[in-house]
């Protein structure tokens, strides 16, 4: 209640962030199920989130037509319909116990789902995708109650989300699927069906995509086939691995850093994309876990050598440098000869100036070098 307290007087865009942050930690948690728990890595998880979109949409569209259905609740008919198409999918995709073939199969589904969506835009309205206003049938004035209200429903929707999933995992069908994930035969062994374990997992986690899909039609009151693409589905990947899947809590540092790596990071800067793929190499290079679980590691190494976290940290400052020059120079005709570079003003067209980047570089190189000599030497 405080955190919605603090929340509702912030400002309008910093409310929408924190909306689709919940929209994202729900659908990380849903991807942390079948990955995390279940060992299922799945190229074609957008599906869902994008069948809980589209059905929250119509839904939205069918209210303000004059159907009965509380608004509220449209986020439980998206999940429903999310959980409806996962069981003749995840009925074809948990066929087999080879992680592999459960990846490609995943991936082809989504790839079918994502071409089939293109070819009815009757349905899925194609291109321009089918908007809604989620203010029908509600008396949500003025508008700055909105967003609050909506902020408020998320998060209710992500208590909903956690207590399934912690409800799920104490069944005795939740507490045999890390089983499940390690020895399948041994589960067999004992009078279980591996594959019904994993359907029914893959199904609630289906649920769970579906809610997340749902509240971002409520949001954005827009959806469109390209909340199918592998894009949409290679991120929940990337950000769960990046967020660390062995711990429910990295899946909520993942839906957090997906909103600010995919909407937050964009409008800072072009090279956004660049930046999220060394982020992603940077943290399973240094914390093969991701953050959650290997960022206490990390924090008592740096502790114990100040020097060579600041020099690190320097060398990343050089290389931003240097990448924001580039790209630039690159745009120059677009965005001008001129940035500002953390409050310092860069010009492309200034010799000199292209040397700041690589001086810290070559600062932080120096002394991560005479550093490890000295070590050597003692």
């Amino acid at each position: 209640m405080l955190a919605l307290a603090c929340a509702a007087l912030l400002h309008s865009q910093a409310l929408g962030l924190l909306i689709q942050m919940v929209a994202a930690v729900i659908l990380c948690l849903s991807f942390w199920l079948l990955m995390g728990q279940g060992g299922m890595v799945s190229f074609g998880h957008a599906v869902y989130s994008g069948a809980g979109a589209f059905a929250a949409i119509h839904l939205m569209r069918a209210i303000d037509q004059g159907l009965w259905w509380p608004m509220l609740a449209v986020p439980l008919a998206g999940a429903s319909a999310a959980a409806l198409l996962a069981w003749p999918l995840g009925w074809l995709a948990t066929r087999h116990h080879s992680t592999m073939v459960f990846a490609m199969i995943t991936l082809g589904l989504g790839e079918l789902v994502g071409a089939g969506a293109l070819m009815f835009p009757s349905v899925f309205g194609g291109d321009a995708g089918i908007s809604a206003d989620r203010g029908a049938g509600l008396d949500w004035e003025p508008n700055w109650a909105r967003l609050p209200l909506l902020y408020a429903l998320a998060l209710a929707y992500l208590a909903l989300a956690v207590l399934i999933l912690r409800g799920y995992l104490g069944t005795p069908t939740g507490r045999l699927l890390q089983a499940v994930r390690e020895n399948p035969q041994r589960v067999s062994f004992v009078g279980q069906d591996p594959r019904r374990i994993r359907h029914i997992s893959f199904m609630v986690a289906a649920f769970l995509a579906g809610l997340a899909g749902s509240l971002g039609a409520l949001f954005n009151e827009i959806v469109s086939p390209e909340v199918f693409s592998s894009q949409r589905s290679a991120a929940v990947l990337i950000f769960s691995l990046m967020g660390g899947l062995a711990l429910m809590s990295g899946a909520v540092v993942g839906g957090v850093l997906m909103v600010l790596g995919s909407v937050v990071l964009p409008s800072w800067t072009p090279a956004w994309l660049l930046y999220l793929g060394l982020a992603f190499i940077v943290i399973l290079w240094g914390l093969p876990g991701g953050l959650m679980p290997g960022l206490p590691r990390a924090l008592q190494a740096w502790r114990r050598a100040p020097e060579k976290a600041a020099a690190w940290f320097v060398f990343a400052l050089g290389l931003g440098a240097l990448v924001e020059m580039t790209y630039q120079w690159r745009l120059a005709s677009i965005m001008g000869a001129q940035l500002n570079y953390l409050g310092l003003r860069l010009d492309t067209a200034e010799p000199w100036h292209w040397l700041a980047g690589p001086a810290l570089m070559a600062g932080a190189v120096l002394i991560l070098y005479l550093r490890g000599s000295h070590r050597g030497h003692a």
